[in-house]
């Protein structure tokens, strides 16, 4: 209930009513915001234990608390790498083109000695050539051994699968190697060099593959006789060997590689350890007891510290609002919708930590610098109050340091707490006086820099450096934080300025440009509404501030208040210039309905477009439920003219209402007709302005059109002298002084001296 204060204005006593103002449900709010506080940081500081026994079955289904390392799975993960592993297999360059050049050429030499019989030759020829190549091959063993080229065992599995798949050249073909001539060596060198180089070029496993190639290799040739092709496709055969073999070591070493790569493997938080009614094994137990899941005890005193922890919040909290609201502790400053979105603030801040929080993990802590904890110190700050909102940023701090903590060993983690506490206050400062939309981002902006600058400096003194990957991370989830806020303030902002029927400074402020479609109507139209409700904003403004009321609030509806009259500009008089006034020519019944209905037409085109609920209500409510005298009494002198009896009252003369619900539209309401009063005054006078304005006041107080909103006398008193003041600074020439009694002589002479 507003209080009574000695006043020149006759009595007055308003109470406050309704759910917004009722104490019970204010201190309910309190009490759930201290219940928001504790189930928010249960899960951080509260530790699950359960008194289970080895061999037993498991009552409660039990849930991983933090990210816990998967020793077990992590093992089987690693036998599944390793067996998905291919067997690796080793390419050697054996220069089988080479030993065809060697066997040719011995063919060559031992064919011009002519001492040598035919018979001789052939049995040569057998022992000589499939010796030849084994001893190739052996040769490139080992050389290959020697300069430890390849491991043992490759060399091993290289010599068994050229012996295995050594080729036989058939009995026949020794017979006609002694036939051969010189030149046709010349010619069969050239062409089996080049079918061996190319047949030993793809990767051989299978050598009986690429040998059944040889034959279409030697028929496509540039050889001639039959014998030399014969001799040259067996030779070929004999020389092709595999080339690709199973290399044992490299397959195991790939797979000691894919365990050793394998990632480890994380029971997440929240994921099921045991199910209820699992046994609880050996393994189990350990993996329980290894993450302090057992115990044997309860132990009560975690809870009861995050009671008082939450109580300290919140009750601080209540005590600042109370003791911060300009009434010495006796009421607290915001209503109970106030405070209920203040609370949802605290919800939606909450709620964002918890989601970086949920991506967090001791490895990724960095991540929790996403969060935008400095969403809610700056929508407080625009949506209600800058004090407030550094005492809330106090509050986000300590929720930050206690919700994105991943040290399992301590309740509070600094370096989140004074990383919010640095974004926050800097949000409040980018944003408090905010003027346009794009002073958000840029206040995004702000925090962004300074949410970098203050985590790399935590990261110096935590003895990091610049180019470590962790910092470089932190840095840029901190700057992307940053831009988050702001995104999610600019997309929340219209919902709280909608559901709680707040208007923020930003949005007035966007309303007040002379551009608005409306207010270029009012000054195109009827320029001399405009000038009055400009002259109106002014009044109200400095007497809305004065006592403690939104002035921004009553200075942008002053310039809506009168819309409507452009619908009829011609019928209000600050808009007749060098014309007659029409209300002269109809009749007063009519005369009233005209007047009245521009508080009626106003609000009908503030909502086509779409002008916010305490913008139309000011335009509504101005006039309240005042009675038109004028047109009353001249509707009574025309029925006595006539000699009838009126019939109509007093009430019929009277806006429609309603009177005013808030401060904001009394005032409005006061300074609208202060304005005009003074407007008609030819030459006011101080003491004619201080005595119509309490005129003005205490007629509308004794005509009950306070009686719906919140002002109390001594505000009344406050707003009285307020407007004398403005008037008299706005109106300066216009207003006439009391002379100052002339001194004698000799006092002006003594002054002047």
């Amino acid at each position: 209930m507003a209080s009574k204060q000695p006043s020149k204005l006759s009595g007055f006593v308003y109470s406050n009513t309704g759910w917004k103002y009722s104490a019970a449900t204010r201190y309910a709010l309190f009490l759930f915001l201290g219940l928001v506080f504790y189930f928010s940081l249960s899960s951080d500081l509260l530790p699950k234990r359960y008194d289970i026994k080895v061999n037993t079955t498991s009552a409660k289904e039990i849930t991983a608390p933090k990210q816990i390392l998967d020793n077990k799975a992590k093992l089987k993960a690693q036998e599944a790498a390793a067996e998905a592993v291919q067997n690796k297999y080793a390419i050697i360059p054996i220069r089988a083109d080479s030993l065809i050049t060697l066997l040719l050429d011995r063919i060559d030499s031992l064919n011009q000695d002519d001492l040598i019989s035919q018979s001789d030759k052939i049995g040569i020829y057998k022992d000589v050539i499939p010796q030849r190549a084994n001893d190739f091959v052996q040769s490139f063993i080992n050389s290959s051994r020697s300069a430890g080229t390849y491991s043992d065992t490759l060399l091993e599995e290289i010599q068994s699968g050229i012996a295995e798949q050594a080729y036989t050249i058939p009995e026949e073909t020794y017979i006609k190697i002694p036939r051969l001539t010189s030149q046709d060596i010349i010619e069969m060198k050239q062409v089996a060099r080049e079918i061996v180089i190319k047949l030993m070029n793809d990767q051989i496993v299978d050598a009986q593959t690429a040998r059944a190639k040889v034959a279409e290799q030697v028929s496509v040739s540039s050889l001639s006789q039959r014998t030399a092709r014969e001799v040259t496709q067996e030779l070929v055969r004999l020389v092709i060997m595999p080339n690709k073999f199973f290399d044992e070591e490299a397959t195991k070493e790939a797979k000691v590689e894919a365990r050793e790569n394998t990632p480890d493997v994380f029971i997440e938080q929240g994921d099921v350890l045991v199910a209820k009614g699992d046994v609880i094994t050996p393994e189990l137990y350990a993996l329980l007891d290894e993450n302090g899941l057992l115990s044997n005890e309860v132990n009560y005193w975690p809870q009861f510290g995050l009671l008082l922890l939450s109580v300290m919040l919140s009750a601080g909290m209540m005590v600042f609002i109370r003791y911060s609201g300009g009434t010495g502790g006796a009421g607290f400053k915001y209503n109970n919708s106030q405070l209920l979105m203040l609370m949802l603030v605290f919800i939606i801040t909450i709620i964002t930590m918890k989601l970086a929080a949920f991506l967090q993990t001791d490895v990724r802590y960095y991540v929790g610098f996403l969060a935008p904890v400095a969403i809610g110190a700056m929508l407080i700050a625009m949506l209600l109050d800058i004090t407030l909102a550094y005492f809330c940023s106090i509050l986000f701090s300590v929720l930050a340091s206690i919700i994105l903590n991943v040290q399992q060993n301590t309740v509070f983690d600094f370096t989140f707490g004074f990383f919010a506490l640095v974004v926050s206050y800097v949000a409040i400062f980018a944003t408090h006086r905010a003027g346009q939309r794009s002073t958000l981002l840029k206040g995004g902006i702000m925090v962004s820099l300074f949410g970098t600058v203050t985590v790399f400096m935590l990261k110096l003194l935590g003895g990091g450096v610049w180019n470590d990957t962790q910092t470089l991370y932190s840095v840029g989830f901190a700057f992307a934080g940053g831009l988050l806020t702001a995104v999610l303030v600019i997309g929340l902002m219209p919902f709280f300025e909608a559901t709680f029927g707040i208007l923020s400074a930003l949005k007035l402020v966007e309303l007040s440009n002379p551009n608005h479609p409306l207010l270029r109507k009012l000054l195109t139209e009827t320029p001399g509404t405009y000038h009055h409700s400009v002259m109106v904003g002014n009044l109200s403004e400095a007497a809305a501030e004065a006592i403690g009321a939104d002035g921004l609030l009553c200075r942008v509806g002053s310039y809506y208040h009168d819309i409507g009259k452009t619908k009829r500009p011609f019928y209000f008089i600050e808009n007749q210039n060098n014309m007659e006034n029409p209300h002269d020519s109809i009749e007063p019944a009519l005369s009233k309905s005209i007047i009245v209905a521009h508080a009626r037409d106003g609000v009908e085109m503030q909502k086509e477009y779409k002008l916010p609920k305490p913008i139309r209500d000011i335009a509504e409510q101005h006039h309240g439920t005042t009675f038109l005298h004028y047109f009353y009494h001249k509707a009574l002198k025309i029925a006595e003219e006539k000699g009838v009896t009126p019939d109509f009252t007093e009430e019929d003369f009277r806006y429609p209402g309603p009177k005013a619900q808030s401060k904001e539209a009394a005032v409005v309401g006061i300074a609208d007709s202060v304005e005009a009063a003074v407007r008609s005054l030819r030459k006011p006078t101080v003491v004619q302005v201080e005595t119509m304005i309490e005129k003005i006041i205490k007629s509308r107080l004794d005509d009950h059109q306070f009686d719906e909103c919140d002002l109390t006398i001594k505000e009344l008193d406050i707003i009285a002298r307020t407007l004398k003041e403005t008037v008299m600074g706005i109106f300066h020439s216009r207003i006439e002084y009391p002379e100052e009694v002339k001194k004698p002589k000799k006092e002006e002479g003594a002054a002047t001296t």
